[in-house]
């Protein structure tokens, strides 16, 4: 009788953690589902612009320093000189993706708050600026794009690895 009874608690014992755990299991599901991995890994190297003029060379360079930042520099040359650099920070800041450029070591960084984004592009905006207003990257095959406008202004840059 004993063992009768010990084998009846062991199987409800079993029963209801097996009904613990299939009820937790959709919770655990739903949690993972919830989160939403954003990265702009497709940014990272070393591009050449291929619609620049000739005589003229102009080069960005991206990396990842963590999960919500990826710095990058770009620079053009003419002549083996450099005849402008930038440094450009993008990061992400209250669930938003932001692009702070600076252009000279002198001046205060600029900040493009990010009005778009997915996970090919991005397009960042500052009205106070005065040129560009709106500075957009966006993944192409293997390439990369940018585009700085304002005004009725529009500059493409076509990069390749």
């Amino acid at each position: 009788m004993k063992k009768a009874a010990l084998i009846v608690i062991a199987i409800i014992s079993i029963s209801c953690n097996q009904g613990k755990s299939e009820n937790l299991q959709p919770t655990l599901k739903s949690t993972v589902l919830e989160v939403k991995t954003e990265n702009y890994d497709w940014l990272l190297g070393n591009w050449k612009r291929t619609n620049e003029k000739k005589g003229k060379e102009t080069l960005e360079k991206w990396n990842k320093v963590n999960d919500t930042t990826y710095s990058g520099i770009g620079f053009t040359l003419q002549n083996n000189d450099t005849i402008f650099k930038e440094k450009m920070n993008l990061m992400k800041v209250r669930g938003k993706w932001n692009l702070t450029v600076t252009v000279s070591q002198d001046a205060a960084p600029i900040v493009f708050k990010g009005i778009e984004h997915n996970e090919n592009e991005f397009i960042c905006e500052n009205k106070e600026n005065d040129f560009p207003n709106i500075i957009k990257y966006w993944k192409k095959g293997k390439n990369l794009n940018a585009e700085i406008s304002g005004g009725e202004t529009k500059v493409l840059f076509e990069f390749e690895k």
